[in-house]
């Protein structure tokens, strides 16, 4: 009996073809925000299934985390100065709320915006390049969500100081801040029922605009 043996690699090569097919089409769905359902409706060859294994076997978030810094990096190295300006060491940072599921471990009441959801905790370059995002919950805390993202953005971007709203600062977050080697500049909503610490005794006076919301002056041994 005459027969004849194909080598490993060819009994491999529609595997690795298949796997690299996945692969593509994961990366399109994960890379567009399209997901993978959607993406696996307009192909008749991969089921959500095979691509949702793909995803939870072969891309991890360093991955795509890495792959996120590299493609931030080159739009803020080859965008036109003339149109979008120089690059800064600014960095604004604010949360954004997206409906999710009532299962979802993460979804919460947000006493806001009146519905169930999570939110997503945003880091961009003055002009618009995102550096970092993040799922947070609703009602956790953005001071923590606005220094993890300040320490962990993977860019070559190095932040001097962070722009956030009333919600992004506390007596806690300006002295991590100063710690961690960046500003802290915060948007206050409803300043004028606010009162502000002068720095030093006897300064109120330099200050001849502020002094309706002026105060005692910053106790720097506490």
């Amino acid at each position: 009996m005459n027969l004849t043996f194909r080598s490993n690699n060819q009994f491999h090569q529609p595997v690795i073809k298949a796997i690299q097919r996945r692969l593509l089409l994961s990366l399109y769905g994960l890379g567009t925000n399209a997901g993978l359902k959607a993406v696996s409706a307009g192909n008749y060859l991969e089921s959500y299934r095979k691509l949702r294994y793909i995803r939870q076997k072969f891309i991890h978030k360093y991955h795509l985390r890495k792959a996120n810094a590299e493609v931030t990096n080159h739009i803020i190295y080859h965008r036109q100065k003339e149109v979008w300006g120089e690059a800064t060491t600014a960095c604004p940072s604010a949360s954004k709320h997206f409906g999710s599921l009532d299962q979802n471990l993460l979804s919460e009441w947000h006493p806001r915006y009146k519905r169930q959801g999570v939110m997503i905790y945003w880091h961009t370059d003055r002009k618009s390049a995102c550096i970092y995002s993040q799922l947070k919950s609703c009602l956790s805390s953005e001071v923590a969500a606005m220094i993890e993202g300040g320490l962990r953005h993977c860019t070559d971007m190095e932040i001097d100081r962070n722009y956030v709203d009333t919600h992004g600062q506390s007596v806690v977050a300006f002295a991590f801040c100063h710690l961690l080697g960046f500003k802290l500049m915060p948007r206050f909503k409803e300043y004028r029922f606010s009162k502000v610490i002068s720095p030093e005794t006897g300064m109120n006076e330099e200050y001849p605009h502020l002094q309706p919301v002026l105060s005692r002056p910053i106790n720097w041994g506490l």
